[in-house]
């Protein structure tokens, strides 16, 4: 991503730097995701784009697949505020080379972190660091039918992380050590089960993902697998589904990016610069989707409490003319 990030950035500054450049932003159409981290920020767009620049915003339906298409055919919605690019590298580095589509900016700045989990308390306690120190110890880890084994909680059927932490247990010989997997069913489910381990002070291990309301909740580590992220391995085998002979490997971090068409990057004026800078970190945005949850919100709301709750965070993404005006409309 990095040789693509870097050339995306060399067309942006050429684009910025056109005489045509327009101080004004216009009409702007911004694809609201379906999860939680991404319609929030879309919310957060649209109020800081509205209020501090004076754009008209259409928030539209989006989710990773279509908008993707869309954009990059129809040249419609304008910004793609959580655009996770792993799944996507090789059209999004032609749509790019192609002058098609602009990355703005890095949306989720320390990343997209998946893996394997464990509560921090249980971590600092046991001194749990790798996945070595983890599979030594399956009698922290309860909730397998066969009692006296070491539960892993898996992701739902049908997603690919499933199988990714089949391969990667069978490599680090898991079974062996005293473990198993245990299904969950439905995302519901595998919060379910976090939720519940969390709250009765028990220990839990299993594949999650962030940012997410519960993380902002639930105080959690991402386990260390002691080696390196091998993308070659990944592809022969890691995320290849009952791959014969599995190796060790590293969970590939996920790339959240914001993508905008090459037209509002060309017209969009100080807008633009706006989407290259803004983003927040995991944590932040966990907190935050963990008060929509606590309080039954929706994104519009989520994205309210942010600027008011965090101008330490979205002030540094704008200019002081711009904050004053977006907190006096809050």
């Amino acid at each position: 991503m990095k040789t693509l990030f870097c050339a995306c950035a060399a067309s942006t500054a050429a684009l910025l730097a056109s005489p045509a450049l327009a101080e004004t932003c216009g009409d702007v159409s911004i694809a609201q995701m379906n999860w939680a981290s991404a319609a929030t920020m879309a919310q957060i767009d649209k109020i800081i784009l509205e209020e501090g620049y004076g754009c008209n915003v259409d928030l539209t339906v989006g989710d990773s697949v279509p908008t993707f298409t869309s954009m990059t055919e129809k040249s419609d919605p304008d910004i793609a505020p959580e655009m996770w690019v792993n799944s996507i590298r090789e059209p999004l580095e032609k749509a790019v080379n192609d002058g098609t589509l602009v990355i703005g900016g890095k949306v989720l700045k320390d990343g997209g972190p998946q893996g394997f989990w464990i509560p921090a308390e249980l971590a600092e306690r046991h001194n749990l660091k790798t996945l070595d120190d983890v599979l030594a110890r399956p009698d922290l880890f309860q909730g397998a039918d066969d009692t006296s084994k070491g539960a892993f909680f898996t992701c739902p059927s049908g997603w690919d992380c499933g199988p990714i932490s089949a391969n990667l247990l069978r490599a680090w010989q898991a079974e062996d050590k005293g473990f198993e997997i245990v299904p969950t069913g439905s995302s519901a489910g595998l919060e379910g089960s976090i939720a519940r381990a969390m709250e009765r002070g028990e220990g839990w291990f299993g594949y999650y993902w962030g940012p997410t309301a519960l993380l902002g909740k639930y105080d959690m580590t991402l386990v260390d697998f002691g080696v390196p992220f091998n993308q070659a391995e990944w592809t022969r085998c890691t995320s290849v589904p009952d791959c014969s002979d599995p190796q060790k490997n590293a969970w590939e971090r996920g790339e959240a990016y914001t993508l905008v068409t090459s037209e509002f990057a060309k017209s969009a004026g100080v807008a633009m610069d706006y989407i290259k800078q803004r983003g927040w970190d995991n944590k932040t945005a966990s907190s935050v989707l963990a008060w929509i949850e606590e309080n039954q919100a929706d994104p519009s709301d989520g994205a309210y409490y942010f600027l008011e709750n965090h101008a330490d965070v979205w002030t540094a993404w704008v200019s002081a003319e711009v904050a004053d005006k977006v907190k006096s409309a809050l």
